[in-house]
């Protein structure tokens, strides 16, 4: 097992027309994730937002409740439509006393592919053995929970806007 990156992948039943919309489009990407974002995705930005837990699961909102109103931003890496998305950010980075900037990041791809049932989204982030010593093994491990539950996330959010 890698310490290193994290891999999850889902079939979702959408084209991957649709399953990119879902990802690249900052207003719905956040809608599923759980971050209403200030702008919009493009290569090379800096999107700031904050969290406001997901619509597309109360279960799962209910969980990132204590985390609303936490900033949090991305910096988009790459935008290849229907194929990949990715970006870097400060992974686990919830303390609000402690400044990460000066810390590595860690990339967030999301890989798209279509596939009879519909699309199979690949997401890996990758970058973890940068971190620094005394958040890697937490950071890694509540990614790893937390990827678990963006698949299925945005698997719903289909369902549900398809």
């Amino acid at each position: 097992m890698s310490t290193d990156r994290i891999t999850k992948q889902v079939t979702l039943r959408a084209t991957p027309r649709r399953v990119w919309k879902a990802l690249a489009d900052s207003k719905e990407f956040g809608e599923w994730f759980g971050i209403r974002f200030g702008g919009p995705f493009s290569p090379g930005a800096t999107v700031h937002g904050v969290i406001t837990g997901t619509k597309a699961d109360p279960d799962i909102a209910k969980l990132q409740a204590p985390m609303e109103g936490f900033p949090y931003s991305i910096t988009i890496e790459r935008m290849e439509p229907e194929k990949l998305f990715s970006y870097r950010w400060h992974p686990h980075s919830l303390d609000q006393t402690i400044d990460y900037s000066d810390e590595p990041t860690t990339l967030v791809a999301f890989e798209l592919q279509a596939v009879p049932e519909g699309t199979l989204l690949t997401v890996t982030e990758s970058g973890f053995d940068q971190i620094p010593a005394h958040r890697r093994k937490s950071a890694f491990e509540a990614n790893d929970q937390g990827w678990g539950m963006q698949v299925v996330l945005i698997g719903k959010h289909l369902a549900r806007s398809p």
